[in-house]
């Protein structure tokens, strides 16, 4: 009897235990449940001029693609999300061809140039660029350049097959014509990278050529014929204001000639004899004047022209 009575008291009290840790156990596995779950879980951010490529991950199994975000936005807290931000806004590369890396054109002239590219990730294609043209990058490197994911995949797919185009436009051509086609090589080389691309979540803008550089003797020699070709321009320019004054010169006295025949044509014997008479009545009633004989004619005129000199009487003989 005492043993059954000491059976019934554990029980009870087994069961009083059991009421009272219960509720501390569910506590603790609920708060040990939500440790787990904050800690495992994330609310990834996608900031302005990004497209967020969203994964879940998972504790057994392989991580899958979610979903996409185009930022700013996040999409709430949610179990082992993870997001890998790709940049949609334009980029300007430039791709220099200097030193060793300089081309020959056509003529064997060494020549150094740059090729400056506008491109962007179509934000359409965000996925396609994740799962077949990204490379994997470490969340440190994209916390420091975030970036890295766009740079990376240029280098690989971009940028050699660029830079080839631009090297093969350049030698088609001889070396003091690159700087005239500078336009056309752009062109060029925008229309075949385009091509390229055209299946690739790269969307290629422009391609602008410049910068271009010759060998300093090439540019010496240049600079030397520039000159000459300027100081040939001015002699020309020199010897047409010569021809112009002399042109000039001719016409000038060309209208002297015929004035003078005019006035010679003019002057006769009896306008000379008027003038003549004219200056000697001018002369007589001034009241200051001084009087000058002067041979008159039959007639009281004065007579002009030439006369000969009277012939000086010959030496008498002793």
């Amino acid at each position: 009897m005492l043993h059954r009575l000491h059976g019934e008291s554990a029980y009870a009290a087994l069961r009083i235990l059991a009421f009272r840790t219960l509720p501390i156990l569910a506590f603790a596995f609920v708060a040990f449940a939500a440790g787990v779950w904050l800690v495992g879980s994330h609310n990834p951010y996608t900031p302005a001029g990004y497209v967020g490529y969203l994964t879940k991950g998972a504790v057994f199994g392989q991580s899958r693609f979610y979903g996409v975000q185009r930022g700013p936005t996040s999409p709430g807290r949610g179990w082992l999300l993870d997001v890998a931000n790709v940049s949609v806004t334009p980029y300007t590369y430039t791709e220099e061809f200097a030193g060793e890396n300089s081309v020959l054109s056509r003529d064997n002239l060494k020549i150094s140039f740059a090729v400056h590219t506008v491109w962007r990730v179509d934000e359409a294609r965000v996925p396609l660029f994740m799962e077949r043209f990204s490379t994997t990058v470490s969340n440190g490197d994209t916390e420091k350049a975030p970036d890295a994911i766009v740079k990376v995949a240029y280098g690989h797919f971009v940028r050699e097959p660029l830079r080839t185009f631009a090297r093969d436009e350049v030698q088609r051509r001889n070396g003091l014509k690159v700087k005239d086609d500078l336009i056309t090589i752009g062109d060029a080389v925008l229309r075949r990278i385009q091509q390229y691309a055209q299946a690739s979540p790269f969307v290629i803008s422009s391609v602008v050529v410049g910068n271009v550089q010759y060998p300093s003797e090439v540019a010496d020699a240049v600079a030397r014929k520039l000159a000459a070709t300027q100081e040939l321009e001015r002699k020309d320019t020199e010897i047409e204001i010569e021809r112009k004054d002399r042109t000039k010169r001719e016409v000038q006295a060309a209208g002297i000639a015929s004035a003078m025949q005019i006035i010679r044509g003019q002057l006769s014997a009896m306008y000379i004899q008027h003038e003549a008479i004219e200056a000697q009545k001018l002369m007589v009633n001034s009241p200051n004047h001084t009087t000058v004989y002067i041979p008159v004619g039959p007639m009281g005129v004065p007579l002009t022209g030439t006369f000969p000199a009277p012939a000086s009487p010959a030496p008498k003989s002793q």
